[in-house]
């Protein structure tokens, strides 16, 4: 069949960015970013790009496990309509259940070349539900000192919450949201362990932070993943909302999540699930009456992008973490939505996501 919205071709490229500075967090340091471009190509000439961002062991891939897996599936795609986008989806989580990363970028760029073939901007596609959004920006683990520099440096650029990385030191953690208060007094602190803390040591936190002063306004993924009774302890005791991220991966754990009272918010990533999958945690933590977070991995502004139009579309996200382009040392997109400090505004007038990788050779 010689559908406009065939797939003619799919490249995959390497995506190689430096940060500006070291981003530490519980589980891993990382320096720069190897990541995956995908460009899927249409038979009416409209081209949509994803992203498959690697962070081991976040991520079950690393940069070269990923081109390849990548590499075979484009192989696979060629021929299929973009319009069975679902169909597609469902067939790579059959092939690639534990690779999400990689199913999360081909649909990706599967979507974004048939919003474009469609000729509707991505927020719109995924139902029109607003289209701006106003992140937050992280703070790494790093000396007490230079996070108070970071946070009167964000608080000049006006963020209003920030992204506090946590859980390798109660101490040092304590010490950091402390410099962090006194140079930004106004703004909403989430803190992040990446499961670095048990159930008792967040809560010794938590009793520290208060006898300073300090109260969080959300507490993401505490504990390890596994921990189901660490994280309910936490939600029934902590006494500030607890977000689920790394223990929810699909659909499956957040209707346990919703149905055993584990968390008050989801953490929707798109990486860890796929975009599909992605579209039935965000509906089943809705029907729960849980908030929903939008947020990545360390990602370029083609992934992120993708989130914003996402988050946007669907509305109902509370928590906006989508800053990871503001780290990067350069921006490797061109086109796309670049956030202005902290406000991602979405152009209605462009097709898609609008972004593509401005070099390919690397």
């Amino acid at each position: 069949m010689n559908s406009p919205s065939r797939i003619e071709r799919i490249d995959v490229f390497p995506l190689d960015v430096p940060l500006k500075a070291p981003f530490t967090i519980a589980t891993s340091r990382l320096d720069r970013v190897n990541n995956a471009a995908i460009k899927v190509s249409l038979a009416d000439g409209s081209e949509g790009w994803g992203e498959t961002p690697t962070l081991s062991p976040v991520t079950a891939e690393d940069q070269s496990t990923a081109l390849a897996a990548l590499r075979v599936e484009a192989a696979a795609l060629v021929g299929r309509d973009a319009g069975e986008w679902r169909r597609i989806a469902a067939e790579l989580f059959e092939r690639l259940p534990h690779l999400a990363a990689v199913r999360a970028g081909l649909e990706m760029a599967l979507l974004d070349a048939f919003a474009r073939y469609c000729r509707v901007p991505l927020f719109r596609f995924f139902g029109g539900a607003g289209d701006s959004l106003v992140t937050d920006v992280t703070i790494p683990i790093c000396p007490a000192e230079e996070a108070g520099n970071l946070a009167h440096r964000y608080r000049a650029e006006g963020f209003e919450t920030l992204k506090v990385k946590i859980g390798l030191d109660l101490v040092e953690d304590v010490a950091r949201l402390v410099a962090i208060r006194r140079a930004h007094r106004a703004c909403r602190l989430i803190l992040d362990a990446n499961a670095g803390y048990t159930a008792a040591e967040t809560l010794a936190l938590l009793k520290e932070l208060r006898r300073a002063g300090i109260e969080p306004s959300l507490l993401e993924q505490p504990v390890a993943r596994d921990d189901w009774e660490g994280l309910g302890r936490l939600t029934r005791e902590a006494g500030a909302p607890v977000a689920a991220d790394e223990s929810c991966r699909g659909p499956e754990d957040a209707v346990r999540i919703v149905r055993d009272g584990l968390a008050h918010v989801i953490n929707v990533k798109l990486v860890k699930s796929g975009v599909t999958r992605a579209l039935e945690i965000a509906a089943i933590a809705k029907a729960g009456s849980l908030g929903l977070m939008i947020g990545g991995m360390v990602e370029t502004r083609i992934a992120m992008g993708f989130s914003a139009h996402f988050a946007a579309g669907l509305g109902g996200f509370e928590w906006i973490d989508l800053d990871t382009p503001l780290l990067l040392a350069e921006d490797p997109v061109a086109g796309g939505c670049r956030p202005e400090r902290a406000r991602y505004a979405l152009d209605p007038a462009i097709h898609g996501h609008g972004g593509a990788l401005s070099r390919t050779g690397g």
